[in-house]
């Protein structure tokens, strides 16, 4: 705090940092929390022949947030791999980051970072399927790439080193970006992959879709199964509801500390008031015992004896309220008869 009692810049920023954190902390373990209480009360159905009476049963033919386990199975054509032979799936992702180390120059160090370079997402048309062949029901996945989690399986990854000459060594250090390579990877659903879909399920003409919610809440495409599923975001939700809550008890610490310090400055100022309302009695009464005025009284005397001349400075409260023989018979520990500060050193005033 500032003499005024005041908090610091440094203090009101860390005060207001902190508690931002914690708003946004909060509402992202609030998000979370919604989506795993909705993945819990989630209709698991079943991919079976009863499939489209159960859903034409329902009003509005639909189940707004459903649970669906099936295989992978493409409707016409499928996508090949680019690099691995036999290797056949639905969605196929191509991604291109380039690796290189960027000179901090706050901390002098070199730090690896990553940039995209290009990326490419391809998607044909499929089913999820039941895990028994001899069941004939499928569910059509619509819009799979607005998942919130997009599970894909990294089928091919290489990295491909940058070749570096004298010249080329010497320009990096001057710009502070040295190129490390480039990395290739190929992520893909295969064709016949166990993938948990939660969304909404429709029959639609027919033909029953899962596609994304309109309740605003997220939709789902993993290969893990339901409870793995629900873990893992259970698993998240923990992590940001304790971020906020170390957030949330920094904030309101220095909260406290703020509090406590402007508290323990209005107490010291109300001692001194009243210490220096006691020091005016007693010199008062000093005045009446030596049958004095108050207006006799010379500026410089020493508020102790009231006779001799003031002729030392007390620190660090910088009072100059005492004489040498006062000074030295005040008792210990030695405090400043106006303030009641400890006195730390003497500095003798010769008047000349």
């Amino acid at each position: 705090m500032d003499s005024n009692g005041k908090p610091s810049t440094v203090q009101v920023v860390l005060l207001a940092g902190s508690s931002a954190l914690t708003a946004f902390f909060y509402s992202v373990y609030r998000k979370r929390a919604t989506t795993v209480a909705r993945l819990k009360e989630a209709k698991k159905v079943p991919i079976d022949q009863d499939l489209k009476k159960y859903l034409s049963d329902i009003p509005g033919r639909c189940v707004p947030y459903a649970v669906v386990e099936g295989v992978v199975k493409s409707v016409k054509e499928s996508l090949s791999s680019q690099f691995v032979d036999n290797c056949k799936g639905v969605i196929e992702r191509l991604t291109l980051k380039e690796k290189k180390m960027v000179w901090n120059r706050t901390t002098h160090i070199w730090n690896d970072t990553e940039k995209l370079i290009h990326q490419r997402t391809n998607t044909v048309p499929f089913d999820l399927v039941s895990h028994d062949q001899a069941v004939d029901a499928a569910v059509r996945v619509v819009r799979p790439l607005d998942s919130a989690e997009l599970d894909l399986e990294t089928v091919y990854e290489n990295f491909h080193p940058t070749v570096q000459s004298l010249s080329n060594v010497i320009g990096h250090f001057i710009s502070g970006e040295r190129p490390k390579g480039v990395r290739e990877t190929e992520e893909m659903l295969r064709l016949g992959e166990s993938v948990t879909g939660v969304g909404e399920l429709v029959l639609d003409h027919n033909l029953v879709k899962l596609q994304p919610p309109k309740e605003g809440l997220p939709y789902f495409l993993s290969r893990l199964d339901h409870q793995s599923l629900l873990s893992k975001q259970e698993s998240g939700m923990r992590v940001w509801r304790l971020l906020a809550l170390a957030s949330g008890a920094a904030a309101c610490s220095l909260l406290l500390l703020l509090l406590w310090r402007r508290y323990e400055r209005h107490r010291r100022a109300r001692e001194e008031k009243s210490v220096l309302r006691e020091f005016k009695e007693q010199q008062r009464r000093r005045l009446r015992e030596l049958d004095m005025d108050e207006g006799a009284v010379s500026p410089a005397a020493c508020t102790v004896c009231l006779s001799r001349e003031r002729s030392c400075a007390f620190l660090d409260c910088g009072h100059v309220c005492a004489c040498g023989p006062c000074y030295l018979a005040l008792p210990q520990p030695k405090r400043c008869p106006i303030c009641r500060a400890p006195i730390d050193r003497v500095v003798p005033l010769y008047n000349s």
